[in-house]
């Protein structure tokens, strides 16, 4: 099926989504996780869109090719933009599936606009709250390295990722450094402002079906799971067998498979 692209003019400016499907058809909106963009559901959107959805990937505010408006990073923020695309679009209401920071967005989206969404696909979606800001604070930072006139930090970038990509798919290390690149001295931020969330706070305003996606060797976001579950108690848990840090372009079928058999089942 044919991606769609295009650009809606939001309150941060110009924000980038790619669409497939038919237009009538009811709404999936797939957010990424950080620094990624539209480009880690690039083989996931046909498939939703195949079992008559109307696939939508957006660039979250600030990445990709989306602008960020000067407004300083924040899950609140980003989870208004997309809420916005969602208006422009012409979209009452839309089953959201998140990943990684994506799906931290997409508990904020629930729980600040609950009519607009109809059910949550969590996928290796962190606990955010304050223990996970203490540890968070207290380690490295996750893709920020130094700029080098001979371009080491490229080969830094990549490195710092290798070990949770799978061996034998440098495509999928090079789609990571592509978006990386694109935000620049930014590749932080989604991470920051996913620490500085405060999900114990609104996590139980979230009442949405909701599936909780667990990629087996994601060692970042597996642990969460069961915690996630403990506080939505209407969620279930699936997971995904060899899975890790980039699920949906890694298992495009497994992770569409898993989205379409709860899309099918839920109320």
């Amino acid at each position: 099926m044919t991606i769609r692209r295009a650009f809606a003019d939001l309150s941060v400016g110009q924000v980038h989504h790619a669409m497939c499907g038919d237009a009538q058809a009811p709404a999936v909106l797939l957010l990424h996780q950080s620094p990624r963009s539209w480009a880690e559901y690039r083989e996931v959107l046909p498939l939703i869109a195949g079992a008559g959805y109307r696939a939508i990937a957006m660039d979250t505010a600030g990445f990709g090719d989306s602008a960020d408006g000067g407004v300083p990073a924040s899950i609140a923020q980003w989870a208004r933009v997309a809420c916005e695309l969602l208006d422009a679009l012409g979209i009452a209401q839309a089953d959201v599936v998140g990943h990684h920071t994506g799906g931290v967005i997409a508990i904020e989206l629930a729980a600040a606009f609950p009519e607009r969404v109809h059910s949550l696909v969590l996928s290796s979606t962190p606990y955010a709250d304050e223990v996970f800001r203490r540890a968070r604070a207290q380690r490295p930072p996750i893709d920020e390295v130094a700029p080098s006139d001979d371009g080491s930090h490229l080969a830094a970038l990549w490195q710092k990722r290798q070990a949770f990509y799978p061996p034998g798919r440098p495509d999928l290390l090079e789609a990571f450094v592509r978006d990386a690149m694109k935000v620049g001295h930014r590749v932080e931020e989604g991470h920051r402002a996913v620490a500085s969330y405060r999900m114990e706070e609104r996590i139980g305003r979230v009442t949405q079906p909701t599936l909780i996606v667990r990629a087996t060797l994601d060692p970042f976001a597996a642990p969460h799971a069961a915690e996630l579950q403990h506080h939505l108690p209407q969620a279930r848990i699936v997971d995904i067998d060899g899975g890790m840090v980039p699920l949906p372009d890694q298992m495009p079928e497994a992770f569409a498979r898993t989205v379409l058999d709860f899309l099918a089942t839920r109320p």
